[in-house]
């Protein structure tokens, strides 16, 4: 089954977010308490990540919760 494209914008965003404050998978997955696996699946649009799980990447990209989510509707249209 493909990935839902919503999650692949969620994903999108968190990878850019990740990029732009140069943070490896392995570093933002340990700082948001998730396994580095189960985040590249998240970035990859294949796990739809609990609230929690998202506030705590967003806290681990020194971003707003907000606008994590703000990004990802941006690319999701």
């Amino acid at each position: 089954m493909p990935a839902d494209p919503r999650l692949i914008a969620l994903g999108t965003a968190i990878r850019e977010a990740r990029n732009d404050a140069d943070l490896s998978q392995e570093a933002l997955a340990a700082e948001a308490e998730v396994d580095r696996s189960y985040f590249g699946h998240i970035e990859r649009g294949l796990q739809n990540p609990s609230y929690l799980v998202l506030r705590r990447i967003a806290d681990g990209l020194g971003i707003p919760f907000t606008e994590l989510v703000e990004r990802a509707v941006r690319l999701d249209g």
